[in-house]
């Protein structure tokens, strides 16, 4: 046990070293709860659906935290070696968590079985620092002051973990470099008590060497993280990445290869500059023809600048506001110089106003009315996306409009998620705005679908389009309008945003493709 040497015990009963031993908890709480949010983001990166993910990650942590602390009662004997001893183990496993995961995902079969092993190996070990560190401090504080003091350093790292997370960590370091700095604390705080109790000399060389090898581990690791990173999305996507970077909101991913550009959210492709301009020509020509003299305005989605692009071709049009939660993304495509091309520096123009925004909660806020709305969302993949297709956001939408207004949104592929297509489509229908349905085939994409939808009037094909347009005219926008029976209507419920069964139905349609 802690000898009561060296120091005059306080006036409150505990010796400086003891104060140190409780700050441990407070480093030991960050590090823990770190762990648990970069595994729960990286599941949410490579296997969608964030809220599932976070849900599964920290019921298995807590669960695991709780068979630790069971198990801590079968700990004897030397106490603070016992301690000293998880301490690192903490160390290994935690911050080795996120480039394992990395590497190993395009190698197991079951990744997920390996995720929720990483995860409870974690939670067990940091469920058995706790106990075990007020089994050591049991003699120096009645229990009412124990629990009291241990729980307040804890509960303050947990606090302190959740802000630095989203707002420090994941953008300035990273996931693999967050979980591999922890793992260094976790190593310096076994390091600390290692050669500041006495009590630990009989044992110190033995550990020494451990404490050095996972030292030289971790380092290693946090130097060599973007190589790590370069290695595992090199098996992950088949081209060539010439650039990542995780951002609070996603992880971006750009690919190239002798063809083509490609862009990534989470893995999950959202373009080709191949056959972009399919995509965007019929997103945004359909709606601009039938309000060629449209002035005003709004994208929600595509920071990309492509659809913005498209909507700089009409003369008429005087503002564009463009609402894209991710600044890191509008950032990345009004700098980049090959973006700039693709986008031909849409982003930069007089007439944009960028505008770094969750859409849901801005959307009530705003007071303006447009003309034209462009929804160019992801799609409904997860359910922080989803309630953008809910019942309660095209309603605000609806208030946004102009009185002859429309809006556009882009909806999924209805020859593969076709019960989404028109959950999306009887949505919009639900808040009394008029609906056109069509589809286009994006070669990168196969059929992909889109919904217009009007305030109480009447649309109509034939009106002008702007000259040099690769793919869009009247006698294809008439062609979009036709769906085979493969791809006709099914009933579908609404999506609110208490049942979000578009997420459902997305994941369900989609899955069978490796969406």
């Amino acid at each position: 046990m802690v000898s009561q040497e060296r120091q005059a015990v306080t006036s409150k009963g505990l010796t400086p070293l003891h104060w140190l031993l409780l700050l441990s908890v407070f480093v030991i709480s960050t590090c823990g709860l770190i762990y648990e949010l970069v595994a729960g983001t990286l599941a949410s990166y490579l296997l969608g659906d964030s809220v599932t993910q976070f849900s599964t990650i920290i019921g298995i942590y807590l669960f695991s935290m709780g068979i630790g602390s069971w198990l801590s009662k079968y700990l004897d004997g030397n106490l603070l070696k016992w301690f000293i001893r998880i301490e690192l183990l903490v160390g290994i496993v935690g911050g080795c968590s996120a480039p394992l995961l990395f590497v190993l995902f395009e190698y197991v079969a079951s990744f997920r079985l390996v995720l929720y092993t990483l995860v409870g190996l974690t939670g067990m070990l940091v469920g058995l620092e706790i106990p075990l560190l007020m089994r050591i401090l049991e003699n120096q504080l009645s229990f009412k002051e124990l629990v009291s003091r241990v729980f307040t350093f804890d509960y303050i790292g947990a606090l302190l973990a959740s802000l630095i997370f989203p707002l420090l960590l994941v953008p300035y370091l990273g996931l693999i470099r967050t979980s591999l700095f922890f793992g260094l604390l976790n190593i310096g705080i076994a390091g600390f008590l290692l050669y500041r109790f006495s009590d630990t000399r009989s044992f110190r060389f033995s550990f020494t060497i451990a404490l050095i090898a996972s030292l030289a581990l971790l380092t290693a690791g946090f130097v060599y993280a973007e190589q790590i990173m370069t290695y595992a999305e090199g098996l992950t996507f088949q081209d060539k990445v010439i650039y990542s970077k995780s951002t609070p909101y996603q992880r971006i991913v750009l690919t190239r290869n002798n063809r083509e550009l490609r862009l990534y959210l989470n893995g999950n492709l959202q373009f080709s500059s191949a056959d972009e301009y399919r995509y965007h020509e019929a997103l945004i020509h359909p709606a601009m023809q039938a309000r060629p003299k449209a002035r005003r305005v709004l994208v929600l989605g595509g920071g990309d600048g492509l659809a913005v692009r498209e909507l700089l071709k009409y003369p008429s049009v005087q503002t564009i506001r463009l609402v894209d939660l991710d600044p890191g993304m509008t950032s990345l495509f009004r700098q980049n110089k090959t973006l700039l091309r693709l986008n031909q520096g849409s982003l930069l123009s007089s007439k944009v106003q960028v505008l770094n925004k969750d859409a849901f909660t801005w959307i009530r806020q705003d007071t303006a009315h447009y003309d034209v709305v462009i929804v160019d969302f992801p799609d409904p993949s997860n359910y922080s996306i989803g309630k953008l297709y809910s019942a309660t956001f095209y309603a605000e939408l609806e208030k946004r409009l102009a009185r002859d207004g429309l809006v556009v949104v882009q909806s999924t592929s209805p020859y593969v998620a076709r019960k989404s297509f028109w959950c999306i489509r009887n949505t919009l229908a639900s808040v009394g705005l008029q609906t056109i349905p069509y589809h286009t085939y994006v070669p990168s994409f196969g059929e992909w679908g889109y919904v217009l939808a009007l305030r109480n009037h009447h649309w109509q094909i034939g009106g002008p389009l702007p000259t040099g347009l690769r793919y869009v005219n009247t006698q294809t926008i008439r062609d979009m309008l036709y769906f085979p029976p493969d791809m006709a209507e099914v009933p579908t419920e609404i999506n609110k945003l208490n049942n979000q069964v578009l997420v459902q139905s997305f994941e369900e349609e989609w899955t069978p493709y490796g969406q």
